[in-house]
């Protein structure tokens, strides 16, 4: 299975979950949804590296011709906040740091070291090819550039996350805030390539993800209260990001594109509420904001704040799998879906099985 820990998905972690089990079941059986779901595994772990390569070699070239790397760095901060922000001096250093295309590929790997870019890489490349064949149309080029488009895209989203965060690659921060605008520059650039609806839906996604992010911002410098509102409108970037690039995989067409949108927009929540109790276990704190601090604010209970988190997250999931009842009759690719979901199910309750070896009375409680 796809995911940057590969212990979550060893034999004896999926004996220990309900969803794993299933797993296991449709393994042993070489199910049509786990023959396809490994088929685009294997697919993208032979073109993941490749990838790296040309992510890094992009971003290499984008910065090499910038004539105008100030203007550049001020108009993202301008547009997307302060955070973001860079000195001019830094700006002057980092630049000449990444003269070695190998310091810019180190800073590539650590961004692509992230669950939900190894876990969608796959998916992407099966909804393509599943509306593909639906519509009775393949391009190889225009599915190339999209799915790298739509990969750069979640990119972006993993540095400004790290940024605003501060909880992960504090060394590399000002170098992650330095090559955002030419993330964002080279997302765009690949989506153009894919007609005028396609880039239009990924500029409205990228504007809602934006939303979310400042609200999480907003979240974590105390600007806003945590509650039931707060948190649903900064999980408006998973639904942006993941749904977006689901309805594109489609071309926008309905009703494909639509339902992939339903579909991977709950499913990258439910995995945002497993992801919330991994970063528990690992920093020993409360994510700030997260569903497990808001259930906390609400229970003082810490025990329960992680049950009714993965709760939520079955909440979440049980919304995407109506997007499966939801497909043509016949779809080809719906058991691929059922599976999908089973591995992100597991994913979050392997996370939460690891609770019981922790003792959460040391874990922080951000006031």
């Amino acid at each position: 299975m796809s995911s940057k820990n590969d212990v979550v998905f060893r034999k004896e972690s999926l004996l220990n979950t309900k969803p794993g089990k299933k797993i296991i079941k449709n393994r042993l059986f070489k199910t049509k949804g786990y023959e396809q779901f490994i088929k685009y595994q294997n697919q993208s772990a032979k073109e993941f590296p490749k990838f790296t390569i040309k992510f890094t070699n992009d971003l290499f070239n984008l910065i090499k011709q910038d004539v105008n790397i100030y203007d550049t760095q001020k108009q993202f901060s301008d547009s997307y906040g302060t955070e973001f922000m860079l000195g001019k001096s830094l700006i002057d250093s980092i630049r000449i740091k990444f003269e070695n295309i190998e310091i810019l590929r180190d800073r590539a790997s650590r961004i692509l070291n992230s669950n939900f870019i190894k876990m969608t890489m796959p998916i992407f490349m099966a909804l393509y090819d599943s509306a593909s064949k639906f519509y009775g149309d393949d391009n190889l080029e225009l599915r190339e550039n999209l799915i790298y488009g739509h990969l750069v895209a979640i990119d972006l989203s993993e540095p400004m996350d790290r940024i605003t965060d501060k909880d992960e690659d504090l060394d590399y921060l000002e170098d992650y805030k330095f090559l955002n605008p030419y993330i964002l520059r080279l997302a765009n650039y690949m989506i153009s390539k894919c007609g005028k609806i396609v880039f239009d839906e990924f500029n409205h996604g990228f504007k809602e993800a934006i939303k979310g992010q400042k609200v999480d911002h907003e979240l974590k410098s105390k600007n806003a209260a945590i509650n039931e509102e707060n948190m649903n409108n900064c999980y408006q970037k998973y639904r942006a990001v993941i749904g977006t690039a689901g309805k594109n995989m489609a071309l926008c067409r309905f009703p494909l594109g639509e339902i992939f949108y339903l579909g991977m927009a709950k499913a990258a929540e439910c995995t945002g509420c497993g992801n919330e109790i991994e970063d528990a276990i690992n920093n020993k704190s409360l994510k700030t904001p997260s569903w497990p601090l808001y259930f906390y604010s609400l229970t003082n209970d810490i025990q329960k704040c992680f049950d009714l988190t993965l709760k939520k997250s079955e909440i979440y999931m049980e919304e995407a799998r109506i997007a499966i009842e939801l497909l043509p009759t016949n779809f080809p690719y719906s058991e691929f879906l059922e599976f999908l979901f089973l591995t992100v199910e597991h994913y979050n309750h392997f996370w939460y099985n690891q609770l019981k070896k922790e003792n959460l009375n040391e874990f922080v409680i951000p006031k």
